[in-house]
């Protein structure tokens, strides 16, 4: 492998889907191995990415008239592939986590509430799935988080997408695109479908929110 350089941000669609071994990698050049993962060696490389970004929680509200923000809780900041697939791997499973639970994945900084400064001029792209059983919905978020932090959701120097999340509700799925300037497509992407598949795609103002469980700041 020839000498990485670490002010270059890393193409990750030359990263396997896991490195603990979820998904082997084909890709090869020249015989040789193309990804980190691959090469013992150099296995405590890092490859930074171009933002910070901070992995949040929200738990299931109790129903007794949960404060938003004792339900919201940050888990961890991130700021190379490496830590991101630390992360990855040692969290829940989307498709196991109790109904009326929501991860988000934001660029650090910026809070996943329509009230944070950085988010009050944008919007959200939704797009949600109703056929639960027929989903493979960690593939999909999977997906869509590593669209987020290798900057592929956008153009380069845009910087409108402030942070994704995914919405575990009792009859749906929904993947969400948070962007700084209310209705801004996505480039390559249409009228915002990030994951594919079938589903329902929409865009909200943050100040119309669409209330979910208990409170209206909620992605």
């Amino acid at each position: 492998m020839s000498e990485t350089d670490m002010n270059k941000q890393v193409d990750l669609s030359t990263i396997p889907i896991s490195p603990n071994g979820k998904e082997e990698a084909d890709a090869v050049d020249d015989g040789k191995p193309v990804t980190v993962f691959h090469d013992k060696d150099n296995f405590n490389v890092k490859h930074p990415l171009q933002n910070k970004w901070t992995l949040w929680f929200t738990k299931p509200p109790s129903g007794k008239g949960d404060n938003w923000n004792d339900l919201l809780k940050e888990v961890i900041t991130f700021d190379s592939v490496e830590e991101f697939w630390g992360v990855y791997n040692n969290v829940a499973a989307v498709s196991e986590l109790a109904l009326k639970s929501d991860y988000h994945l934001f660029k650090a900084g910026v809070r996943p509430e329509w009230e944070d400064p950085q988010n009050k001029h944008g919007g959200k792209w939704s797009y949600q799935y109703k056929e639960k059983r027929n989903v493979d919905v960690d593939r999909l978020w999977l997906q869509v988080m590593m669209s987020a932090i290798g900057e592929t959701l956008e153009d380069e120097d845009d910087g409108e997408v402030m942070g994704v999340v995914v919405n575990v509700r009792k009859a749906f799925y929904r993947i969400g695109v948070w962007t700084r300037t209310i209705g801004k497509s996505i480039p390559g992407r249409g009228d915002g479908d990030v994951a594919g598949g079938k589903g329902r795609t929409n865009a909200q103002h943050h100040h119309k929110p669409r209330v979910d469980s208990c409170s209206s700041s909620q992605p």
